[in-house]
């Protein structure tokens, strides 16, 4: 497992990162499977005490690149144990609770375009992969080999934290389907347990202390769409709702410091962009540490003590480092940062004496590459990267932007500009992205991004209001606007990008996944003069559908989020569906769909197709056997960017 070959050692006393040797000439057509092959290498964790690594690797067996524990002897990378769960199951987190025990949070595949879902399991096992332990889940009775001491748990469980000093154990917050969630202290050898506090809600996160108490629990309030706060008091261990200017400015928790006398959170004045600020428990004064005009606060890098973050930066844009203080930490993080210059510098996780230090560096052209810090030698290591087959030499820039939409909101997005344009304006892709509330495209590397400027596309990616990373006000201005605003804000992307002559007006295409495939088609209908065709993948094209879902029964909490997000109005449903307006989308148009799919179930793709049917313009069609939201098999993605590939160019070229 080699990083790729542009990387040389990096030493403190001077020697820079080479980069790839400059070449005149055209650079090749990169080779679809390089887009095939998702993250050879993800989630790594450094054990406790450097001598290990803990790593997610995508091992192919058959068609399909199968997620197995992998754990490796550091520096050399030499293999100890590779571990697989069940099918289509994966660790979504590794936590060395000790040199040579890790608990994993488990989660479920359900597509190559959506994360993993939880499956509420916790496991732990040696490093060699020996003494398997099953800690929490609704398979305890037959798993845990402590029979009935606990039952099977009808609920979710994660890792909330551990102790200051590692002894085996850790903290695990658990929602339950009874209304109650709960902080545990866990063995992680032998699975005893002891409950810390128990809240009666099921949808609350709770912040420890660094000494191990739970002091704030931040979550939903039961079936209502609206952010709560909770307070415990030690003695009681009752927990009360937090009111007034906490509550006024979503006042949201999630760090404290050594002596656990300040901690840090986010506030939001007005709905606005998430600001930071330090509040002192005796006397709860509060300061402002960190704001933007336009981003929230809301990423953070963390030092070797794990206390307070010692840098923090918006979403928005190209990331830029802001530091929280004149730390160790921060310094070193400055110097790293200058010998990779153009990339972001991510630090991963410590040794406890803090000595060594796993960090990663990303970019707009770099998928990632993983390095180990020896704070002795001053030098660092690398280790792997996470899809060695890609060149950054060979990816294209990703440009921020900003533009004023029709009613004058200031909207960001990105524009992918491809290499081989020849010196002409280039065709255009719109691609929206999903979700859509709370979620945003960001400017690391894009695999769909980057295969399609590959293939000679601008790519344009706008995020419209409802998206993520902006405050509450900007989320919320997307309720109820999936046909209509954010639509607007789409195609107001596009005049945009071709008023400045960033690609040919007469050559734009929409494709799109999950939410993004249902604009892909929605664009067509608003400005149907300014596409040439749409490509939905994934997609959810009938709103009844959605409200129609069992989970989504009136009275839930899932039916008040949808009725927030689309309403509860048949025909707005009717009129912000395209499998129901489909005799008024003119354009060619390209439906991909697993059949599988539980996310955008596949009858979505089936009432696209029979709208476009009846009004006489049948779909290109692609209906994907054991696939789910986005297809694993190889043969099945390679086949999908073949096809999207001949699409594009059928239309656009």
């Amino acid at each position: 497992m080699l990083l790729r070959s542009s990387f040389l050692i990096l030493s403190l006393l001077g020697v820079v990162l080479s980069a790839h040797s400059a070449d005149s000439a055209p650079a090749p057509l990169v080779a679809l499977d390089h887009f095939v092959r998702d993250d050879e290498f993800s989630i790594p964790r450094l054990s406790p005490d450097g001598k290990h690594l803990a790593i997610t690797a995508r091992i192919q067996r058959g068609e399909r690149a199968v997620p197995t524990i992998m754990v490796y002897a550091l520096p050399d990378m030499k293999q100890i144990s590779a571990t697989q769960l069940r099918h289509n199951e994966l660790a979504l987190s590794y936590t060395w609770v000790s040199n040579t025990r890790i608990v994993l949070e488990v989660g479920k595949e359900l597509g190559s375009r959506e994360a993993p879902a939880r499956t509420g399991e916790v496991i732990a096992m040696d490093l060699d992969g020996a003494n398997q332990r099953y800690l929490y889940g609704y398979d305890m009775i037959k798993r845990s080999g402590q029979g009935d001491r606990y039952g099977d748990h009808w609920g979710y469980g994660y890792v909330t934290g551990i102790p200051r000093t590692r002894n085996g154990h850790f903290y695990m917050t658990t929602y339950t389907l009874d209304d109650v969630s709960l902080v545990y202290d866990i063995n992680a050898v032998n699975g005893a347990r002891q409950v810390l506090t128990t809240l009666r809600n099921p949808n609350v996160d709770f912040v420890l202390q660094r000494n191990g108490t739970p002091r704030f629990a931040v979550g939903t309030a039961n079936v209502k769409n609206e952010s709560v706060l909770y307070l415990r008091d030690d003695k009681t261990d009752k927990w009360s709702e937090v009111g007034g200017d906490a509550a006024r400015l979503d006042l949201r928790p999630f760090a404290f410091n050594a002596d656990d006398t300040e901690f840090l959170a986010t506030i939001s004045t007005g709905g606005g962009p998430r600001e930071l600020v330090r509040e002192s428990v005796a006397s709860g004064t509060r300061v402002s540490v960190l704001k933007d005009k336009v981003g929230s606060i809301d990423a953070f890098q963390f030092g070797a003590n794990q206390d307070l973050p010692f840098a923090a930066r918006t979403r928005v844009g190209i990331p830029v480092v802001h530091y929280l203080n004149d730390s160790a930490e921060a310094k070193l993080h400055k110097m790293l940062s200058s010998k990779f210059p153009g990339q972001y510098v991510g630090f991963i996780n410590y040794t406890d004496d803090g000595s060594r230090l796993l960090f990663s560096v990303h970019s707009d052209r770099e998928p990632g590459a993983y390095f180990l810090f020896d704070r002795g030698t001053g030098k660092a290591y690398p280790l792997f990267a996470s899809r060695q087959q890609i060149d950054p030499e060979q990816m294209a820039e990703r440009r921020p932007i900003t533009f004023a939409a029709r009613d004058g909101l200031q909207l960001h997005g990105f524009i992918t500009l491809p290499k081989r344009s020849g010196g002409k304006a280039p065709p255009m892709v719109l691609m929206p992205h999903g979700g859509p509330h709370g979620v945003a495209d960001d400017w690391f590397f894009d695999n769909d991004a980057q295969f399609l400027a590959s293939r000679g596309y601008a790519v344009l990616q706008v995020n419209y209001r409802g998206s993520g990373g902006r405050g509450g006000n900007f989320k919320a201005a997307g309720f109820r606007q999936w046909g209509g605003k954010i639509q607007e804000d789409l195609i107001d992307g596009v005049r945009w990008s071709l008023a400045q002559g960033l690609a040919d007006g007469k050559r734009v295409c929409a494709y799109g996944t999950s939410f993004g495939g249902y604009s892909a088609l929605m664009v067509t209908l608003w400005a149907p003069e300014m596409f040439k065709c749409a490509v939905g993948y994934a997609g959810v094209y009938d709103l009844n559908l959605i409200l129609d879902d069992e989970d989504a029964k009136k009275g839930t909490l899932l039916h008040n989020i949808f009725a927030d997000y689309i309403g509860t109005d048949r025909a707005e449903l009717n009129r912000n569906s395209p499998a129901l307006q489909a005799a008024s989308i003119t354009v060619p148009v390209l439906l991909v769909h697993g059949k599988e799919d539980k996310r955008a179930p596949f009858r979505h793709a089936l009432r696209m197709r029979e709208g476009l049917q009846r009004a006489g313009r049948p779909p290109e069609w692609m209906a994907v056997d054991d696939e789910g939201h986005g297809f694993y098999a190889t043969k099945n993605v390679t086949a999908f960017y073949e096809k999207l590939e001949a699409f594009l160019g059928k239309h656009l070229q």
